[in-house]
């Protein structure tokens, strides 16, 4: 005899890790995504908004004062309306061939002829389909109400007997006494879910962000900091400001560690634009699957693609800024790719035959010199030109050397210090500093410096730089004449700290051991492991 046992339950997900989707519609959608939703429940937070249109977009913009939301979806006009207006990404619920064919099956069996009524970013391809079994069909295709109206009181004076369309489309229609089917079915609505969930994925993947002003409570995104008083940097903020409003694309340009990301999220921040920031190295990711990161792809576009597509950050910057950094890295291919998005306002995903528009708004960076690139035919011509319409320069650091102190300021309190614990001389003499690696190198050894300072009684000085901070060796002057002082150590330094010490010692390995406090032999037996 067996027993059955009860098949555990699995755990409710944490709510506050999911993504929260809202759910916009009026009339016969409502109830179908009221059918639908109960199959996501556990994959997102959904809320419904049965509202359309004005009412919808003051109920939203409310809402998003004390909450998160990250993506809305909506049908037809609705979403056509709230895709300007909205300060989240929208997916519109969007009918395809299949749908219209059972829409239109449906139709025929209530009345032979059949006026279809459709907005106008919403226009399925039906021509073959009722060529090949003789349907009478006419197309309108509206944008407001009054329009919708308008076709449903044309198509009735012309004989039409039921009506094929969108929610709104059907409500006209019922007033003036005609059936209607709805054009959507439950997969469609499906699909809509499915690419919300990926868009939110995407977006987190790329570590996209909200404008400060969108998002209330804690996920809110932190205004973007650009320190210094110096002049370069004035200038930087000044040029930011007068084009932060504009769509023109900017080519930012400067050395590894300047900021140029930052930059980007400041242009965003003070843009007002209502979608995201996105951000994408085009260095880091091989070209076969840059392609399909950058632009997305449709169901069966290629061995191994996602049952449903993929969404690009082309598409996930809708309405706000994607960030290219390393401009310079996107293969030939792929360049003519992006010059007609900048171009036609448009993407068109691998394995797609109709295009996708887009409102993006397009910060370029690189560190490389991108006219050398288009005299050695690595980048196109034209799309330089198209980059460079904006152009911001950043400072080195070296170039800056006055607002070393405030960083230095920044970067401790950043990291739970309540200030600086340099004293003076060691202040300026990080000043004085080249600093290769610009900002980032700054704030990686300020990272150093903090773990080091408990062991260390009072400000640090120029004898704890020396100490924990060997790569500064050159830049810390001793007395006249006098060679840089070492730290006594007992372990074995880096291979490249240690070449840097000997190189500074002109290759005397016997100085340099003294200098250290260790002997010949360990000086020796250290050079050996490391060469």
């Amino acid at each position: 005899m067996s027993i059955r046992l009860p098949r555990p339950r699995l755990p409710d997900p944490d709510p506050g890790a999911l993504p929260v989707i809202w759910t916009v519609s009026v009339s016969r959608l409502t109830g179908l995504l009221g059918d639908v939703i109960p199959e996501f429940d556990r994959r997102a937070r959904i809320v419904p908004i049965n509202l359309g249109f004005e009412e919808a977009v003051d109920v939203i913009g409310q809402r998003l004062r004390r909450e998160h939301c990250d993506v809305v979806i909506a049908g037809g006009s609705n979403a056509a309306y709230l895709r300007s207006r909205l300060e989240v990404p929208l997916v519109p619920i969007q009918a395809n061939g299949f749908d219209l064919m059972e829409a239109l099956a449906r139709a025929r069996r209530i009345a032979p002829r059949i006026g279809l009524v459709t907005h106008a970013s919403d226009v399925p391809s039906f021509n073959s389909f009722q060529h090949s079994f003789g349907l009478d069909i006419e197309h309108r295709r509206f944008v407001t109400r009054e329009d919708a109206r308008d076709c449903i009181a044309d198509l009735r004076a012309n004989g039409i007997e039921v009506i094929v369309g969108t929610g709104m489309a059907i409500d006209h229609a019922e007033q003036v006494g005609l059936p209607g089917v709805l054009l959507y079915s439950a997969d469609s609505v499906r699909h809509a879910f499915e690419h919300a969930l990926e868009l939110t994925q995407t977006l987190a993947r790329s570590g996209a962000t909200l404008p400060r002003r969108r998002v209330a409570g804690a996920r809110r995104a932190e205004r973007p900091l650009l320190l210094g008083d110096s002049a370069p940097m004035q200038d930087v903020r000044e040029r930011i400001a007068l084009y932060a409003p504009h769509d023109s694309t900017v080519l930012v340009t400067g050395a590894t560690g300047t900021g140029k990301e930052l930059v980007a999220r400041q242009l965003h921040a003070s843009s007002g634009r209502s979608g995201r920031f996105v951000a994408l190295n085009c260095g880091a990711i091989s070209e076969s699957l840059l392609e399909a990161e950058l632009f997305g792809y449709t169901e069966g576009a290629f061995t191994g693609a996602r049952r449903g597509g993929r969404v690009g950050l082309v598409e996930a910057a809708d309405g706000g800024t994607l960030f290219l950094d390393e401009i310079g890295e996107l293969p030939l291919p792929l360049q003519t790719r992006l010059l007609r998005v900048l171009e036609e306002r448009e993407v068109l995903r691998v394995g797609a035959t109709e295009p996708t528009p887009v409102d993006v708004r397009v910060v370029a960076a690189t560190l490389q010199a991108l006219e050398s690139l288009v005299q050695a035919q690595r980048f196109r011509r034209d799309l330089y030109y198209r980059l460079a319409a904006l152009r911001i320069a950043l400072p080195t650091l070296q170039e800056r050397p006055q607002d070393v102190p405030e960083l230095l300021e920044h970067f401790f309190q950043q990291l739970g210090q309540r200030a600086s614990p340099l004293d003076a001389e060691a202040t300026q003499q990080l000043c004085a500093y080249a600093w290769p690696g610009n900002v980032r190198e700054l704030r990686n050894l300020v990272d150093r410096l903090r773990i080091h300072w408990p062991l260390q009684a009072g400000a640090l000085g120029v004898a704890q730089l020396r100490s924990w901070l060997p790569e500064l060796q050159q830049a810390l002057p001793t007395a006249a004449g006098a060679a840089p002082a070492l730290p006594a150590i007992a372990t074995r330094p880096s291979p490249a700290v240690l070449q840097q010490w000997l190189d500074d010692h002109q290759g005397n390995r016997e100085q340099l051991a003294t200098r250290l406090g260790v002997s010949r032999t360990t000086l020796w037996r250290w050079l050996r492991v490391t060469g």
